[in-house]
């Protein structure tokens, strides 16, 4: 990893994960996947390795990103699926030619073509999206309770009822934030030391 960029905000489901490339929608923006490298980083630790990445496939990239996000947020709402982000999530699924290999220890993995792996890359995430936003897996889309993150994300807990896209940044956040404020109360203002 390109140790001056944010570190990735990994998940379980592959698009929602790649939704968490772009972090605090609703605060001060922070953006994972600045550089084309740092797409080629993204997907190399999503298992989907490629060789490189130009500016054009960036901006590809990012174009599905918001396509999954805008179609995931409003599943997760109950909402009508925006037309123009469904476009974009069927044009990168029928583009790619990424196919899933098994391999001997009984694991999937995906094999992209040399000649276009960014593109076959988009591929298996648009499809991916597509199976989590068309409800074929066993989950729920959600979006996170914070304030300033409200990402989409695919709850697969048993309850179905989490509340944040990572407890571990958006969960310890507003936990801190609710203690603070409970302390400020009990001590007329100043937080403890």
């Amino acid at each position: 990893m390109r140790a001056q960029f944010p570190d990735f905000r990994l998940g379980t489901v592959l698009a929602t994960s790649f939704t968490a490339t772009l972090t605090e929608r609703r605060g001060d923006a922070v953006e994972r996947i600045p550089i084309p490298d740092r797409l080629v980083d993204w997907l190399a630790v999503s298992g989907l390795t490629v060789q490189s990445c130009n500016a054009a496939q960036l901006g590809l990239a990012r174009e599905l990103r918001e396509s999954i996000h805008a179609a995931a947020t409003a599943a997760a709402i109950k909402d009508a699926l925006p037309a123009p982000a469904v476009q974009v999530i069927n044009d990168r699924s029928t583009q790619g030619r990424g196919a899933a290999i098994l391999t001997p220890d009984g694991n999937r993995r995906w094999l992209l073509s040399s000649a276009a792996g960014v593109e076959d890359a988009l591929g298996v995430i648009a499809a991916d999206a597509i199976s989590i936003i068309a409800g074929e897996r066993d989950g729920r889309l959600a979006l996170c309770a914070s304030p300033t993150c409200q990402a989409a994300f695919f709850d697969t807990s048993q309850s179905r009822t989490r509340r944040w896209c990572d407890m571990n940044t958006c969960g310890n956040r507003q936990k801190k934030a609710r203690f603070n404020a409970a302390t400020r109360k009990k001590t007329g203002g100043e937080p403890l030391a």
